[in-house]
């Protein structure tokens, strides 16, 4: 008998926006249509198999659902629209334009998921994307093919920062993922790319706050299998921002206890660092082709990195930017990829500078210390905390857009501003082609 003929209505139970019905010859990850008793039809996902029972997900969720309703599974599991074309367009979770652009129908459609990157086509990453954003650039690079998070919290301007370095990074495509977002958010995101010019290189999947939770779980398999077409057969640089993975996470959870499984830790179920980890994995730079580089926004509730979604999240990723009281800080902030690029495609002081910043800024925090409990300092303390002023001045603002080697060279003047040669303790001939130059 024709697949698209059979209709299955023997339905078991109906849980939140969990539909449980009685099938056979139907696979993991499956599509479905559930028509209800007055006609109306939506998406539903297969997401589990049961002794006979097949548990779906209805996107559009259970409020009205009835024991009559009638299921017809599709046979594929859920594709993505995939081809030039697709550039400068916004999607829905579902996979539906949500843009009211031209229609998209008879585009080539690919299935989402599927194993990651075989290690013999992986390449050691050795190139940067430069962001513009001298507390990335300088102090804690981005690397082609590098998956790193935004530590963050409510209420800090994580997504627009997120937002800036789609806008500067020296990418070939922006692949967007926003998962959970009220509607302000996602008109930001919009409105910022499509003004500041880079909306037609860019792919938007867009799941907002109303959307079903389920849609929430495919926008980063969408955008990732996405970014993995184009850098593959396009061999293009693909940046892939996601913001919330926090949000993701608590649809896993809510489906999870919806499908009364045994929760873990704080609720969470026990896979979810599988679940994270399928999905960072994607992030590869290709033998021959392009690379896919993710970068992420984690909130942490509480403000807690002990919480499961930021605890799992720093044990698969390569490094963090913690975002903090409007800037990034640079104490809990890690790439641990910066190593392959310092010096290496970056010019030769970078690495000293760096760390001589860093080193000076970490003594003008400690000055502030002493200067706040009514101790003496010393005239050095005095220039540690001037220097502290013009660091937070110059380089921590996330509004701040400066090439690389601009802010190289705006670290030598404050370097000059304010301390001697012999206090630096840096490579002498680093100081003399550099520091001295800084100073005439």
């Amino acid at each position: 008998m024709i697949p698209d003929l059979v209709r299955h209505t023997s339905v078991v139970a109906i849980v939140g926006d969990i539909l449980k019905v009685r099938a056979t010859g139907v696979g993991f990850g499956d599509l479905a249509v559930v028509e209800n008793w007055d006609r109306r039809r939506s998406l539903g996902q297969v997401i589990e198999l049961e002794r006979g029972v097949v548990s779906l997900q209805v996107f559009s969720g259970g409020k009205g659902l009835s024991t009559q309703a009638k299921v017809r599974f599709l046979g594929h599991p859920t594709q993505v629209t995939y081809s030039p074309n697709i550039l400068g367009r916004v999607f829905r979770g579902s996979g539906i334009p949500l843009d009211g652009g031209p229609d998209l129908s008879n585009e080539p459609s690919i299935p989402i998921g599927g194993p990651s990157v075989n290690p013999k086509m992986r390449i050691v990453p050795k190139n940067m994307i430069h962001t513009k954003v001298p507390m990335i650039d300088v102090f804690n690079c981005l690397v082609e093919s590098q998956k790193i998070p935004i530590f963050s919290v409510a209420g800090e301007p994580y997504n627009q920062l997120l937002a800036r370095i789609g806008i500067q990074a020296d990418a070939d495509i922006i692949i967007f993922g926003g998962l959970g977002l009220i509607f302000d958010d996602y008109h930001f995101f919009r409105s910022t790319f499509e003004s500041e010019g880079i909306l037609g290189r860019t792919v938007m999947f867009v799941n907002q706050a109303s959307d079903p939770i389920v849609e929430r779980l495919l926008v980063p398999d969408m955008a990732l299998k996405v970014a993995e077409r184009f850098a593959v057969e396009e061999g293009k640089r693909v940046l892939v921002l996601l913001t919330d993975m926090t949000a993701y996470a608590d649809a896993l959870k809510e489906i999870g206890i919806a499908m009364e499984r045994v929760p873990s830790n704080r609720g969470y179920m026990g896979d979810l660092y599988t679940q994270l980890a399928q999905r960072y994995e994607r992030a590869c730079d290709y033998k021959g082709a392009g690379s896919v580089t993710i970068l992420t926004v984690t909130t942490m509730p509480g403000d807690d990195v002990t919480h499961p979604v930021p605890d799992n999240t720093g044990y698969i990723t390569e490094g963090q930017l913690y975002l903090h009281n409007g800037v990034i800080d640079p104490f809990g902030s890690l790439s641990r990829l910066k190593q392959q690029v310092i010096g290496k495609v970056t010019r030769e002081d970078h690495s000293q500078i760096m760390n001589t910043m860093i080193r000076f800024y970490a003594g003008a925090k400690e000055a502030e210390k002493k200067q706040a409990m009514a101790f003496d300092l010393s005239p050095f303390d005095q220039k540690l905390l001037k220097f502290g002023d013009l660091f937070a001045k110059r380089f921590m603002d996330i509004r701040i857009a400066m090439p690389l080697n601009d802010a190289l060279d705006l670290s030598w003047q404050t370097l000059a501003e304010c301390f001697q040669a012999e206090e630096l303790l840096m490579k002498q001939a680093l100081v003399e082609k550099y520091f001295k130059q800084a100073e005439s």
